[in-house]
């Protein structure tokens, strides 16, 4: 059971907020009493979805530029006070094979996914080390413990959150800074529309992202995953040998659902957005 206390009056930075996975998650922290600031690089969005809910702060945020990054995060700590949680969870996945993947998209996947929160994550630590106090949740994703067709960069970035992330934990572990990676399954937001989840294995809601992200700044841990189902299967053919592993992937359709059976038209307006550079 969430245990408001825990919440009430802490100043949280959330990247991506403007829809999905970090609004959902702004507006469940938010009723809990924790102070928000959503940063996006949709500014228009950003400030439609901050002002609707009443939100302490928000605006533009470029987390693949340290100059819009640091200027956001210098914003919030003199107009809110001293940053207790960073959510890095701007991220992008556009779909298809490897070999018909512009370089731009490539390098606009890592600079989002990698670089922005490698860019955050150092920015946060410079902040929150002198107060010996803080915590960094990074948005990783279940694709970062397997292996996707369709998805190759956006796999390779995800493994890459999770390397970085689980470094910084043991990097930093008597320094008060916690470091914790949040691994959703499929879910329902403009970013996964258009694909089938693989078969026994339903989409989770943003909703549901949102509240495991409010039960690790309650009681911080290196890892959760979302959904419990998705999160099992994950690790345990993640244990299984290569062949067994790969053989159960493809039946339960994960070799076609980010290729052959996406629906292009539903998923159209979102990939043209994440590809705009």
């Amino acid at each position: 059971m969430t245990d408001p206390a825990k919440i009430r009056g802490k100043v949280v930075v959330i990247t991506g907020g403007a829809r999905g996975i970090g609004l959902a998650t702004a507006t469940a922290l938010h009723a809990l009493g924790a102070k928000i600031a959503i940063g996006d690089v949709d500014e228009t969005t950003v400030k439609e979805s901050g002002s609707a809910r009443d939100f302490e702060l928000y605006g533009k945020l470029d987390v693949t530029d340290a100059t819009s990054f640091e200027s956001f995060l210098d914003e919030v700590e003199r107009t809110i006070g001293p940053i207790d949680v960073l959510i890095n969870n701007a991220g992008i996945m556009p779909t298809g094979r490897l070999v018909d993947e512009p370089d731009q998209i490539t390098r606009r996947i890592l600079d989002i996914n990698v670089y922005g929160v490698i860019l955050g994550s150092k920015l946060a630590l410079a902040r929150m080390l002198p107060r010996r106090s803080g915590h960094v949740i990074n948005i990783a994703s279940l694709a970062g413990e397997t292996h996707i067709p369709g998805l190759a960069t956006y796999n390779a970035s995800k493994h890459a959150v999770l390397g970085f992330t689980d470094t910084l934990r043991e990097e930093y572990r008597e320094s008060g800074v916690r470091f914790s990676s949040v691994l959703p399954t499929l879910t329902n937001t403009e970013l996964g529309s258009g694909v089938t989840a693989p078969k026994l294995l339903r989409p989770a809601e943003p909703e549901e992202i949102a509240d495991a992200i409010v039960g690790l700044i309650e009681s911080p841990r290196s890892k959760v995953r979302v959904t419990a189902v998705a999160g099992i299967v994950s690790q345990v053919v993640g244990l299984l040998p290569q062949a067994v592993g790969d053989g159960i992937a493809r039946a339960l359709g994960a070799s076609h659902a980010f290729l052959d059976d996406v629906d292009a038209e539903k998923r159209k307006a979102y990939e043209e957005r994440a590809r705009s550079v």
